[in-house]
């Protein structure tokens, strides 16, 4: 007797890829280039949640820094986030001056929320 399969919505993850790859300015003729895939299935992929290899999928997750974690365990608190990871990508990118203004500004965003005294 065969075990019914689960069908897993792959659309938020489609999403989720469609949204970081914009945010990098990277069309998705580009990224369909650079993975060797046809546009139409990246498309598909992004807007419809077309299900992947493994290896597109691997691919496709680790280039952006998105964390899977949070559709696979919706109920388990990710320790980093999606957000978070692409954000520490970005601050990889600046030098210690950077890092001050963007130090300054988080520093203002705690104390006007009251986390910090």
């Amino acid at each position: 007797m065969r075990k019914k399969e689960k069908h897993y919505d792959f659309q938020p993850v489609g999403q989720a890829i469609k949204e970081a790859r914009t945010k990098q300015g990277i069309t998705r003729e580009q990224l369909a280039e650079r993975l060797d895939m046809a546009v139409r299935y990246l498309a598909d992929i992004e807007n419809i949640g077309q299900h992947t290899s493994l290896e597109y999928f691997h691919e496709l997750v680790t280039m952006f820094n998105i964390s899977v974690d949070q559709f696979f365990y919706p109920n388990v608190k990710v320790v980093k986030s999606t957000r978070r990871r692409q954000v520490d990508d970005l601050l990889d990118n600046l030098d210690d001056n950077d890092l001050i203004i963007v130090e300054s500004t988080i520093n203002g965003i705690t104390k006007a929320k009251g986390i910090l005294s």
